[in-house]
């Protein structure tokens, strides 16, 4: 116990090629204390040695939050950021009616014309910034409402995750560089139902390992929607998912999952996406999200910048994540963010 501890004084305090060492031997020393109850001080010792992430990105300046026109309707949160607590901590799964659904269809092909949207404006200069006031005009052009400006006091319209960034980036005044890749993650209310869908894009050109990593995570996605249908185990799209990760060499990030969507943003059922046992099936009327998350360089570590929103890999590898939400229906299940050419045009 003492050698191990040792070893991750010695690492953490010299230079940062040592940091591999220092975690081997915080993992080693984390199971140690934590079996043998009787050194409970080292336990606390060990708590204390926290490396700090390797991945340089910044926070840049974010504008003042866009304000919304009276006419378009909004969510309970808008005018009341206490209502915008998530439901998903509840284990009740609601199943839609055929009628619910087809009320829910049109927010849903909104933020599918408004994720399409987004990606058009993606180029080398453009700020974040400009591409969440272009998309938060657009969603206020076709009468809906942004659903994250003001979802648990988030300040933009869109996400946009660039780079390491693996989600809940907040749109600010850093310019796209060439060969940045970026998701946005786009969700729209409408007729009293949230839809909700995510994209890659890439500024310019992007480099080979960038195109892999978008690609598998999108086959992986692909492949998780595939297999749903009424009666199949949720845990099914984790192990779908987790194929692809596994024979590409890429972390799946744990800490967020996809998510029942209706009325609210986000309810049961919990879609995790990556190798598990959890319980339950798929049952006609379920609608929610499948939202992988693949990190290039195989960790699934993450943390969260002082922003408390804005989401890195540990490491500074880039991620990639793709979103839809749909629906299970009596003989499978049907994509429901998915416009037709000009549809809002």
């Amino acid at each position: 116990m003492k050698q191990l501890y040792q070893t991750v004084r010695t690492a953490v305090q010299r230079h940062a090629a040592a940091r591999l060492t220092a975690e081997k031997a915080l993992e080693a020393l984390k199971t140690t204390a934590g079996s043998n109850t009787q050194d409970s001080n080292l336990s606390r010792t060990f708590a204390t040695f926290r490396l700090k992430p390797r991945n340089p990105w910044k926070l840049y300046p974010v504008t003042p939050r866009l304000t919304v026109p009276d006419h378009i309707v909004k969510p309970p949160y808008a005018e009341d950021s206490v209502q915008s607590t998530p439901s998903i901590r509840s284990n009740v799964i609601e199943l839609k009616t055929k009628k619910q659904i087809e009320e829910m269809r049109t927010a849903c092909e909104m933020a599918s014309w408004i994720r399409e949207f987004a990606g058009k404006q993606v180029e080398p200069g453009i700020t974040t910034d400009e591409i969440d006031k272009r998309v938060h005009d657009e969603c206020i052009r076709i009468g809906a409402y942004p659903s994250p400006l003001g979802y648990c006091g988030f300040p933009k319209s869109i996400c946009t995750s660039v780079n390491s960034v693996v989600c809940h980036g907040i749109p600010d005044l850093r310019p796209l560089e060439e060969g940045d890749i970026i998701n946005i993650d786009v969700s729209v209310y409408f007729n009293g139902y949230h839809g909700d869908c995510s994209a890659m894009f890439v500024a310019g050109k992007a480099d080979p390992e960038a195109i892999r990593l978008i690609n598998a995570t999108k086959e992986a996605m692909e492949k998780a929607i595939s297999i749903c249908g009424p009666n199949v185990p949720l845990n099914r799209i984790g192990r779908e998912i987790q194929n692809v990760a596994d024979r590409e060499g890429y972390g799946l990030v744990r800490e967020f999952c996809g998510h029942g969507i209706g009325k609210e943003f986000h309810i049961p059922p919990h879609i995790f996406h990556y190798a598990n046992v959890a319980p339950g099936v798929m049952l006609p009327g379920m609608v929610f999200t499948i939202e992988p998350i693949m990190n290039e360089s195989g960790t699934s570590k993450v943390f969260t910048m002082a922003d408390n929103w804005t989401v890195l890999t540990e490491d500074g590898s880039r991620s990639a994540q793709f979103e839809q939400t749909i629906a299970i229906t009596e003989d499978g299940h049907e994509i429901l963010t998915k416009h037709k050419p000009g549809q809002f045009a």
